[in-house]
């Protein structure tokens, strides 16, 4: 079931992040499903911590971007989604190549959201889990989409 409340499309998400932190760091979105979005991040010289590997907070922002989308397009008009809470626990290190995202909804309610993201590396083995909760709020007048 198509989960989606307004029009999302890759070219829509990627256009929707340039100039921005996601952009900066070779953030890409990948694919839009009925229920779930991909995007991946590069591991290079942008990425990586002085020990050669992903940062952590990369992760993160793979996380919360990817949670964060997932939460806005699936509010109906005249909600956002604002982050309450994000965790991730890293389970393997990447020193090359890409880091690959999927998140997909634990619960969509009327106040909270629920999204789970887990990241791979290019051998499609888990580098980090992540989870965010997302609170839904009346858009404000005038404001960008969010």
């Amino acid at each position: 079931m198509r989960i989606w409340k307004k029009p999302i499309s890759v070219e829509e998400l990627n256009a929707l992040h340039l100039g921005t932190a996601v952009a900066q760091l070779g953030i890409e979105f990948l694919e839009v499903g009925d229920d779930f979005l991909r995007a991946r991040v590069p591991v290079d010289e942008r990425t990586r911590q002085p020990y050669g590997l992903l940062h952590g907070g990369v992760s993160v922002v793979l996380a919360e971007t990817l949670g964060s989308c997932g939460a806005v397009y699936s509010c109906p008009d005249g909600q956002r989604a604002v982050g309450l809470d994000i965790n991730a626990n890293h389970l393997r290190g990447a020193t090359s190549g890409w880091v690959t995202g999927i998140t997909r909804p634990i619960h969509i309610g009327r106040s909270t959201q629920v999204w789970q993201i887990d990241m791979s590396n290019d051998a499609g083995e888990l580098t980090c889990v992540s989870r965010i909760t997302m609170a839904i709020l009346l858009s404000k007048a005038g404001s960008a989409k969010q």
